[in-house]
Protein backbone atom coordinates (compact mmCIF):
# COMPACT_ATOMS: atom_id res chain seq x y z
CA UNK A 1 0.00 0.00 0.00
CA UNK A 2 1.49 3.60 -0.81
CA UNK A 3 -0.22 6.91 -1.12
CA UNK A 4 1.14 9.88 -3.03
CA UNK A 5 1.13 13.32 -0.42
CA UNK A 6 1.57 16.98 -0.99
CA UNK A 7 3.22 19.01 1.11
CA UNK A 8 5.72 22.08 1.58
CA UNK A 9 5.00 22.75 -2.56
CA UNK A 10 6.76 19.05 -3.31
CA UNK A 11 4.41 15.76 -3.46
CA UNK A 12 6.27 12.69 -2.29
CA UNK A 13 5.69 8.92 -2.79
CA UNK A 14 4.87 7.08 0.81
CA UNK A 15 4.42 3.77 2.20
CA UNK A 16 4.23 2.88 6.13
CA UNK A 17 7.50 2.69 7.35
CA UNK A 18 9.29 5.20 5.11
CA UNK A 19 11.29 7.87 6.91
CA UNK A 20 11.22 11.29 4.26
CA UNK A 21 12.66 14.46 4.52
CA UNK A 22 10.01 17.19 3.99
CA UNK A 23 9.88 20.56 4.36
CA UNK A 24 10.59 22.74 7.73
CA UNK A 25 7.07 22.01 9.65
CA UNK A 26 8.24 23.75 12.80
CA UNK A 27 6.88 20.58 14.76
CA UNK A 28 8.98 19.20 17.49
CA UNK A 29 10.65 16.01 17.65
CA UNK A 30 8.43 13.33 18.82
CA UNK A 31 5.07 14.80 18.09
CA UNK A 32 2.57 13.57 15.43
CA UNK A 33 2.25 15.01 12.37
CA UNK A 34 -1.30 14.74 9.97
CA UNK A 35 -0.77 14.97 6.25
CA UNK A 36 -4.50 15.64 4.35
CA UNK A 37 -3.44 16.53 1.14
CA UNK A 38 -3.34 12.79 -0.22
CA UNK A 39 -3.27 12.65 -4.18
CA UNK A 40 -3.23 9.07 -4.84
CA UNK A 41 -3.67 6.04 -2.53
CA UNK A 42 -2.93 2.38 -3.86
CA UNK A 43 -4.16 -0.32 -1.43
CA UNK A 44 -4.90 -3.01 -4.26
CA UNK A 45 -6.57 -0.71 -6.32
CA UNK A 46 -5.40 3.02 -7.69
CA UNK A 47 -7.74 5.69 -6.37
CA UNK A 48 -6.70 9.42 -7.47
CA UNK A 49 -7.79 12.06 -6.19
CA UNK A 50 -9.87 15.19 -7.96
CA UNK A 51 -7.35 17.26 -6.68
CA UNK A 52 -7.20 15.10 -3.00
CA UNK A 53 -8.37 12.02 -2.08
CA UNK A 54 -11.78 12.89 0.24
CA UNK A 55 -11.29 11.01 3.75
CA UNK A 56 -7.83 9.87 3.16
CA UNK A 57 -4.99 11.33 5.60
CA UNK A 58 -1.32 10.21 6.31
CA UNK A 59 0.01 10.52 9.53
CA UNK A 60 3.92 10.42 10.69
CA UNK A 61 5.94 10.64 13.83
CA UNK A 62 8.61 13.43 13.61
CA UNK A 63 12.23 12.21 13.89
CA UNK A 64 14.27 15.37 13.73
CA UNK A 65 14.46 18.83 12.32
CA UNK A 66 17.91 19.85 10.51
CA UNK A 67 19.64 21.78 7.93
CA UNK A 68 20.83 19.87 4.37
CA UNK A 69 24.05 20.22 3.06
CA UNK A 70 25.46 23.94 2.06
CA UNK A 71 25.01 24.49 -1.66
CA UNK A 72 27.05 26.80 -2.84
CA UNK A 73 25.87 29.64 -4.79
CA UNK A 74 28.94 31.20 -7.43
CA UNK A 75 27.94 34.86 -9.44
CA UNK A 76 30.37 35.51 -11.74
CA UNK A 77 30.47 37.96 -14.80
CA UNK A 78 33.37 37.61 -17.16
CA UNK A 79 35.85 40.74 -17.57
CA UNK A 80 33.98 43.17 -14.78
CA UNK A 81 35.56 41.57 -12.08
CA UNK A 82 32.27 40.71 -10.49
CA UNK A 83 31.80 37.74 -8.56
CA UNK A 84 29.53 36.92 -5.64
CA UNK A 85 30.14 33.65 -3.47
CA UNK A 86 26.84 32.90 -0.86
CA UNK A 87 26.22 29.50 0.94
CA UNK A 88 22.98 28.30 1.83
CA UNK A 89 21.68 24.91 3.84
CA UNK A 90 17.90 24.34 3.47
CA UNK A 91 16.24 23.34 6.60
CA UNK A 92 13.93 20.03 6.54
CA UNK A 93 12.00 17.85 8.97
CA UNK A 94 12.63 14.05 9.00
CA UNK A 95 9.33 12.30 9.15
CA UNK A 96 8.53 8.43 9.25
CA UNK A 97 5.50 7.41 8.14
CA UNK A 98 2.92 5.66 10.40
CA UNK A 99 0.07 5.07 8.96
CA UNK A 100 -1.59 5.30 6.03
CA UNK A 101 -6.07 6.33 6.24
CA UNK A 102 -7.35 5.44 3.26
Amino acid sequence: MYAIIATGGKQYKVAEGDIIKVEKLGVEAGETVTFDQVLVVNNGELVVGNPTVANASVSAKVVEEGKNKKVIVYRYKSKTGYHKKNGHRQPYTKVKIEKINA
